[in-house]
């Protein structure tokens, strides 16, 4: 059987129903990317989620050509590429506004405090990209792992603490780019002692007696945070979450603490 020369585009048809669709796409398209914030760059595979608008008068988008566009990544991706992707997503659709989500696994190398040891250690980060009215945003979303000891039972008890591993969640929207690693430098900082992947003795040590000495309560950890993104010029609008794995309770204890943009910085 001969193929036809010319297939009919159903996509390209009109629609009659007169309703816009903000985003029609796809989502969890897995791609292998090597992904550079600063001065590192580590290979990981992403999942991504790829939308444009859709005008009333079209009856569809062409999926196929997200995929095309992914096809087309660079060797290394960084934010200024990735911002490259989602204008090259909203040209190949002949649309106007258009959104990309790329969640990935950053391993970042760290060395134990006394020891000086190193091993990677696993963050589970988002780059959040959008297209609209011609502005484009970009935003990070960074998930660190910390520690956390409570002030009040320190503060009651004859001896000992009791302390729990903790998530302190990070979302900025940027006016200028800021590097994983100073991301999570802040989280970090913020919490009672840093989460490490290789510790000897005397790094256990250490970190057991940080903690103790820095107390923080769940609402500690968001305000530290919020505290450091509100000096950074290149932050503007952000979110901070915590979440307390409570080892005295079976439930968690969660903060929140969200800032609108300062001064028109970091559209979204």
């Amino acid at each position: 059987m001969n193929a036809p020369t010319t297939l009919p585009d159903i996509q390209a048809h009109r629609d009659a129903r007169n309703v816009p669709i903000d985003a029609v796409g796809i989502r969890g398209v897995r791609y292998p990317v090597t992904v550079q914030s600063g001065d590192e760059c580590a290979a990981t595979v992403a999942s991504f989620t790829m939308t444009v608008g859709l005008p009333a008068s079209d009856k569809g988008t062409h999926m196929s050509r997200f995929v095309e566009a992914l096809e087309s990544l660079p060797q290394v991706l960084d934010p200024p590429g990735f911002r490259q992707l989602l204008c090259d997503v909203v040209r190949r659709l002949g649309a106007r506004d258009g959104a990309i989500e790329m969640r990935f696994t950053w391993f970042a190398r760290k060395a134990a405090p006394v020891s000086r040891a190193e091993s990677l250690l696993d963050y589970e980060v988002t780059w959040r990209g959008t297209l609209k009215d011609g502005v484009c945003g970009f935003a990070v979303h960074v998930l660190v792992p910390a520690t956390s000891l409570c002030p009040c039972s320190k503060e009651i008890s004859e001896y000992g603490a009791h302390n729990q591993r903790s998530h302190i969640g990070i979302e900025v929207a940027l006016a200028r780019d800021m590097s994983l690693r100073e991301l999570i430098a802040v989280a970090d900082g913020a919490a009672s002692c840093q989460v490490y992947g290789l510790l000897k003795r005397a790094d256990e040590k250490y970190v057991t007696e940080w903690a103790y000495d820095n107390p923080r309560f769940v609402e500690d950890l968001v305000r530290e945070v919020a505290l450091a993104l509100r000096r950074d010029p290149r932050v503007g609008r952000f979110v901070v979450e915590a979440e307390n794995f409570e080892s005295i309770h079976n439930h968690s204890a969660i903060a929140r603490i969200e800032s609108p943009p300062a001064d028109g910085r970091g559209a979204t």
